[in-house]
């Protein structure tokens, strides 16, 4: 974190106030580690976001960021200026958004980042709805696999599985708990035969996950009373999409593991078959998550009513 004495120091070299514009240019760059794209959300030309961040690095007398002609990333310098200033000026810019708004009427940006699986629970309920309350809340989902860390990544907040969120975080539920799934079609195990344990999960084909967080193979998480089983499947067809899994699953390509509400149509019209039923686990639920400065966010705030009173219980 950069503390007062760094701001001071900062300032002092500069012989000027902190720079605000050149600033917030560097902050989304760094966010979207892309000169273009920031310069695309900002409204403004390549060259303008460049010279703002150069200006920046002049007047602080460091690198904040390392260049090639393929990629931009943060220096040390940079991380600490993301980390320390990043939050600060989301405030002050919301804050200032707010007070501009006419009275009863709320404005703001929101930026949610969300799994693919939870789309149909939390977000197609919520937003057209929350959006119609609100018109002037602009409402930025950026659809994720992998673990994100929605305050470097400059998220207000996200939705993920409980386990999968950090300790200090709030939390707040969204969906009741359900289960994870072995499934397979018809034509798939009147071929290949059903599986009745755990360990028979290795002698099928298995349609695998990579996880776009490690880059590993998924292996498939069972439970049955206290003990619990973690089977390193592998198949002839690796997602990092939970949704093309089953689809593959159903077209007969083997067996998938999905959480149970996503493929209950298929279930209900039998071109899914559940397996290994009594091992299946059972999980909290997804869970709307943010750090608890965040609670002085207007546009959070709303949406957080919002999901509470229109998302997916009973899944």
């Amino acid at each position: 974190m950069l503390d007062n004495a760094y701001w001071h120091d900062a300032a002092s070299k500069a012989m000027n106030p902190v720079p605000f514009p050149q600033l917030q240019a560097f902050l989304v760059v760094a966010r979207l580690q892309s000169f273009s794209s920031a310069a695309r959300e900002l409204g403004v030309s390549r060259s303008a976001v460049s010279q703002s961040v150069r200006q920046l690095e002049e007047q602080l007398k460091v690198v904040l960021l390392a260049r090639t002609t393929r990629s931009v990333s943060l220096t040390d310098a940079g991380r600490r200026l993301v980390d320390g200033a990043g939050p600060a000026l989301r405030q002050a810019v919301a804050a200032l958004t707010e007070v501009s708004a006419r009275q009863g009427e709320a404005v703001g940006r929101l930026r949610l980042s969300v799994p693919r699986a939870a789309l149909p629970f939390v977000i197609d309920p919520v937003l057209p709805e929350f959006r119609a309350r609100h018109p002037r809340i602009e409402v930025e989902v950026a659809v994720e696999q992998r673990f994100v860390d929605i305050v470097a990544e400059g998220f207000d907040a996200g939705v993920r599985l409980t386990e999968a969120i950090e300790r200090d975080m709030v939390q707040v539920r969204l969906t009741d708990s359900f289960r994870f799934v072995v499934v397979g079609a018809p034509e798939y195990l009147a071929e290949h035969g059903t599986p009745h344990r755990p360990e028979d999960l290795l002698e099928h084909d298995c349609i695998t996950f990579r996880s776009q967080t490690t880059g590993a193979l998924y292996a498939w998480e069972l439970e049955r009373g206290r003990r619990t089983w973690r089977v390193p499947v592998r198949g002839g067809v690796v997602s990092n999409d939970t949704l093309l899994c089953a689809s593959m699953a159903e077209q007969g390509l083997g067996l998938a593991y999905a959480f149970e509400p996503m493929v209950l149509d298929q279930l209900r019209a039998g071109r899914l078959k559940r397996v290994l039923e009594q091992y299946a686990p059972i999980v909290p639920g997804f869970f709307l998550y943010f750090p608890s400065p965040a609670r002085r966010s207007t546009p959070l705030r709303l949406f957080v009513e919002a999901a509470k009173e229109l998302a997916v219980r009973a899944v």
